[in-house]
């Protein structure tokens, strides 16, 4: 359900003060795993690196990533910059980004859908083409409240029931509307990737390379940093969180 991502949402203090995530399982990072590249589909770019840049980097950089949309809609009011520059700007961004967790700029595909505007049924179509049974198609969760992350967690989910890859979905808007608890997300599938520190730092470091985000695009209040620093510190913690099947 699209939810509007509004105000300040939830402080990252009662995410820290809640109990449930240390009684998580978790998740499991097996031979089998490495063993064939899990698929990281992003919705926009830096969703990789927020949602499960840490998880990348604990695999070495062993992940093939899909980046959906080039993130163009971002400041759709921008003074300083076009949709068409703002999206080379976001696909430079990704490369650099995903190098730092140790992915090589030939592991990331640009599937151009438009910002704002995913082709669920075309991304089903080019996703089923790239996964096998067993293999990890990791994503934005469906119920995530924004309309370009439910596509794309819709998308993969078809993509895995035709081909019996294993569908594992991440946060990244939830943990602003959302609250500990929260009836509508589904808490009970969750997992716990906990990072090393190498890995931690791996992905500040990442998440760090995308100025067109976290840093303003210029004084207009149109140019506003997307991912101002009471966002950011959810994606700081000491571990991420996916919703296994």
């Amino acid at each position: 359900m699209v939810r509007p991502i509004v105000d300040a949402g939830t402080d990252e203090s009662s995410w820290r003060a809640w109990p449930a995530p240390a009684g998580w399982p978790v998740l499991v990072l097996d031979d089998g795993v490495r063993a064939v590249p899990p698929l990281v589909v992003a919705p926009h770019p830096d969703d990789e690196v927020l949602g499960v840049g840490g998880l990348v980097a604990m695999l070495a950089g062993g992940v093939e990533i899909a980046v959906v949309t080039d993130g163009e809609a971002s400041h759709p009011d921008s003074t300083v910059h076009s949709r068409v520059a703002l999206a080379a700007i976001r696909r430079a961004e990704t490369v650099t980004a995903c190098g730092l967790l140790g992915v090589a700029p030939t592991a990331i595909e640009h599937l151009g859908h438009p910002d704002g505007g995913v082709d669920e049924v075309a991304l089903a179509e080019a996703l089923t083409g790239r996964l096998t049974p067993g293999r990890w198609c990791v994503t934005t969760w469906c119920g995530d409240g924004h309309p370009d992350h439910e596509a794309v967690g819709r998308a993969a989910a078809t993509a895995c029931r035709r081909t019996g890859a294993i569908l594992l979905e991440f946060p990244v808007w939830t943990w602003h509307w959302a609250r500990p608890d929260h009836p509508d997300v589904p808490w009970h599938r969750a997992r716990r990737v906990d990072l090393t520190g190498a890995a931690r730092s791996a992905k500040l470091a990442a998440v760090d390379a995308f100025h067109s985000q976290v840093l303003p695009l210029g004084p207009a209040p149109a140019d506003a940093a997307i991912l101002p620093p009471n966002v950011l510190v959810r994606f700081a913690r000491p571990y991420e969180t996916v919703f296994v099947p």
